[in-house]
């Protein structure tokens, strides 16, 4: 591999790519503006344009020489290699999620997802982490679908929550 890319790069060229594809599927929202006079396009554009700037200068750094350092406080090895199975298995896992959201519902799935994931991070007590993922999977729909007026999949449990 050149001597050019490195990990930081990587990381910069992938937040730029996200303001990119967030800035453009922004395009496609249309809605009457509220009484503010921000319509739904206001913040998914601001967080895009803020990648897409953030992720310029970033490359910018990164190619001009510009190093990642760890926290002083991270007891992590620099140069360890990455652990891609710990990697693959969390790419598996938001996949997971994706493919069965429509099928089984928000709550469902996402408790899935956050239970999953505990356990891919190594999480040592099961039943306390399924039962900390239910509560999470339940206040994240209450908080999105009542509290903000989100619509999100609701499954076999439509009209239970």
């Amino acid at each position: 591999m050149s001597r050019w890319w490195r990990p930081e790069l990587g990381l910069a060229v992938v937040v730029l790519a996200l303001g990119v594809f967030v800035v453009v599927g922004t395009l496609d929202v249309s809605a009457a503006a509220s009484q503010l006079g921000l319509g739904p396009r206001f913040f998914p554009m601001l967080v895009g344009g803020s990648m897409v700037v953030i992720g310029l200068f970033y490359v910018i750094d990164v190619l001009r020489g510009g190093r990642g350092e760890p926290e002083e406080s991270e007891d992590v090895d620099a140069e360890a290699p990455a652990d891609w199975r710990s990697v693959g298995l969390v790419s598996g896992v938001f996949l997971a999620f994706t493919a069965i959201l429509n099928a089984v519902g928000w709550v469902i799935a996402a408790s899935l997802l956050f239970f999953g994931l505990s356990v891919v991070l190594g999480a040592e007590h099961k039943p306390r982490a399924a039962g900390i993922a239910v509560v999470m999977g339940v206040a994240t729909y209450l908080l999105f679908v009542k509290g903000l007026g989100v619509t999100l999949p609701g499954g076999p449990l439509e009209g239970v929550i």
